[in-house]
């Protein structure tokens, strides 16, 4: 699994350096850029947080209602539409005990450059803990969820 890192800015060079499954290549697929990544078939089997049956009915819901919900999060988040519901959190901070817990490969803790820093430094003035798991990704409740449950139970049971 390759990690993910903070970007430094916003251009070419330093996407070009990020993992392909995040930014493919430009002369391959999709499948193609990920294809390096797939799991083994012993890896595949001995995979049990998502067994065949729910794979089956995850399937058929999509067959049925089609996957449009899941991109209309994505589409709202990147075209401004909901820029002046954030606007009421603008210059406040999370003054709480928190807890930051991600992946290395999940690139989404890596990027805009910047936001992993000011959310440590400025936007989270109680901030307890930061993580970053190995050999997890964006979904570290399936990959490493034993360390993930050990971490979110510490930070409760220590939080002041």
């Amino acid at each position: 699994m390759k990690k993910g890192f903070a970007l430094t800015s916003g251009t070419a060079e330093e996407f070009a350096r990020q993992p392909t499954y995040y930014v493919l290549d430009l002369d391959k697929t999709m499948p193609e850029s990920v294809a390096p990544y797939m799991p083994s078939q012993n890896e595949i089997d001995a995979c049990k947080w998502l067994p065949d049956n729910e794979i089956d009915f995850y399937t058929q819901e999509f067959k049925r209602t089609g996957f449009q919900g899941g991109l209309n999060w994505y589409r709202c988040t990147t075209s401004g539409l909901n820029r002046s519901d954030l606007e009421l959190f603008s210059g406040h901070t999370i003054d709480v005990p928190s807890c930051f817990i991600s992946g290395v490969a999940d690139w989404a803790t890596f990027r805009p450059p910047g936001a992993l820093e000011q959310m440590q430094r400025k936007a989270c003035t109680k901030m307890q803990s930061f993580h970053i798991i190995e050999g997890a990704g964006h979904w570290l409740q399936q990959e490493q969820p034993e360390q993930l449950t050990e971490l979110i139970v510490d930070f409760l049971q220590h939080a002041k």
